[in-house]
């Protein structure tokens, strides 16, 4: 049998449909059993339902989660409380979570092995920021305290608006590598960039480079062979997949690593929107024109990235190495023109929910304008409201997302989005030369987001994410250039627009998509 038989059989979707199969036989059988004892197993069916949906309430999940769960079990009991229970016991699962927090922790203690207090070198970056802006303090203090990532100066960055552009930066890169490459991608596919690409890495592994490359199985799971880690380590490359599929559905199958990070010798990084596939540089094309984004750092930042990749090929291989090599003590630095650079990741198995904190200080701290891209827009209320009050409060607000999907229902689930945000000022457009795919968000000529968050449920709570917060350089302002560039192959949508407001039959599909959109 192959992948995407597997696949298709023991996906989502069937077992969703099994499990109201399974209750659909059981109303069936209840009803034909006998009338008292359907009354019984009813009466504690719901007393079964009203347990499940107190202690559901009791739990610190998001508000979003608890009320699809509670529909969920107090309309369907049997099907809503397997699924629940399915879920439970595999997010329960303590030993990964301890890996996690382990790596975590050790990333964290070589990041800033003094902590991120007055008198350390962390902490004298940020009493540097808080002088020049005390205003961005909470945005750079929140990532530095309480997630571990220092902000950094020095450090040089530049924008690619175009996969065409960063691929051929990459190229350039990593033609110059003399110790070591990391690669850790969600998709590498191969064909022309990947082909590219991997004879670049494979003459470099011959020449002594350490190569290693970190995929998702679920990413590339049609995309490559079940033994293509085996046909690069004969070509001299390290390979690790990351959560490998397996043919029963669990709910730890949802977490996947959609980080894009390439590091050469520790000083060169790059992460953005770009997989390793011939969409992203338009060399095939899959729902029209695809629009993507990217950036590369060179200087002390890099560090951050270097550390991220290590922390993640430690959780998967259980190997605890030194970092140290991996981490040159001469870096280039570059001026105070360059700005501030703060990259950061975020993991589904703790509470911190960075990426979300993130876009949500951005949103609230702005005071001109906020310009958003997304493939995907499908929010809870903190950051709907967030979105909708700072348009009431006069800020520009803009978000740009596709015209051509390349998932259907999740983008019906988006477009459900429309209306609320732009009643509220919020100004939506759709690019429709095909699929935007960037995902950024630029701020008043100062601050921008770039890296692999898209505004979804599952980037925000499920997904392994990256990315980097840039302050007061060049940079910014190239984001904001290029946004204004793709306002041009735009159309706005209009709060009569069908787009917007939809059928009737599309309206009630949209408001039942918005119910499971946690669960999509």
């Amino acid at each position: 049998m192959n992948k995407r038989w597997v696949r298709l059989l023991f996906g989502r979707r069937v077992l969703f449909c099994l499990m109201l199969l399974i209750q659909a036989a059981f109303v069936i059988f209840m009803l034909l059993s006998g009338l008292r004892q359907y009354e019984l197993l009813s009466i504690a069916l719901r007393l079964l339902s009203l347990t499940a949906s107190l202690y559901i309430v009791s739990r610190g999940d998001r508000t979003a989660y608890k009320v699809t769960w509670i529909i969920f079990i107090m309309t369907l009991p049997l099907f809503g409380g397997l699924l629940y229970l399915s879920h439970r016991l595999q997010t329960s699962n303590h030993s990964i979570r301890g890996i996690s927090r382990h790596c975590g922790d050790k990333a964290r203690s070589v990041l800033m092995p003094d902590g991120c207090g007055d008198g350390t070198p962390a902490g004298e970056e940020l009493n540097r920021l808080e002088k020049i802006s005390p205003s961005v303090m909470p945005q750079a203090g929140y990532l530095c305290h309480t997630c571990g990532f220092p902000v950094w100066r020095g450090t040089y960055t530049e924008y690619f608006p175009t996969g065409e552009d960063m691929f051929e930066a990459m190229k350039n890169e990593l033609a110059k590598a003399e110790h070591f490459i990391f690669l850790e991608y969600f998709i590498i596919e191969q064909g022309v960039m990947w082909g590219q690409i991997l004879d670049i890495l494979a003459e470099k592994a011959a020449a002594g480079v350490d190569v290693r490359i970190i995929y998702d199985d679920i990413g590339c799971f049609l995309k490559l062979p079940h033994d293509y880690p085996k046909q690069l380590e004969e070509r001299g490359i390290k390979c690790r997949i990351f959560n490998p599929f397996v043919p029963f559905w669990t709910t730890i199958q949802n977490n996947r690593d959609h980080r894009k990070i390439m590091v050469i010798d520790g000083h060169t990084a790059f992460s953005g929107g770009i997989n390793l596939a011939d969409e992203y540089i338009n060399a095939r094309e899959r729902f029209g024109h695809w629009k993507d984004n990217g950036v590369m750092l060179k200087g002390p930042a890099v560090r951050s990235f270097t550390v991220m990749f290590l922390a993640m090929w430690q959780m998967i291989t259980g190997v605890d190495e030194d970092y140290t090599p991996f981490l040159p003590e001469e870096m280039p630095v570059y001026d105070d023109e360059a700005g501030f650079v703060q990259p950061w990741s975020d993991s589904p198995l703790d509470q911190e929910h960075v990426s979300e904190h993130v876009y949500m200080q951005m949103i609230n701290r702005a005071n001109r304008y906020v310009y958003i891209t997304t493939p995907y827009l499908i929010i809870d209320e903190n950051l709907l409201t967030a979105l909708r009050l700072a348009a009431k409060s006069g800020i520009d607000v803009r978000i740009v997302t596709p015209h051509i999907p390349d998932k259907r229902l999740v983008h019906e689930t988006t477009r459900s989005y429309y209306a609320p945000l732009i009643e509220a000022g919020v100004r939506i457009y759709e690019y429709f030369p095909g699929f935007i795919h960037s995902k950024m968000i630029v701020s008043d000529d100062e601050a921008a987001v770039i890296g692999t968050v898209n505004l979804d449920y599952r980037s925000f709570y499920l997904h392994f994410e990256c990315g980097a917060w840039i302050y007061r350089s060049d940079t910014v302002i190239d984001m904001r250039r290029d946004y204004e560039d793709i306002l041009e192959n735009c159309k706005e949508i209009s709060p009569e627009s069908r787009l917007c407001r939809g059928s009737p039959f599309q309206r009630v599909k949209r408001l039942f998509l918005r119910l499971i959109a946690p669960l999509l």
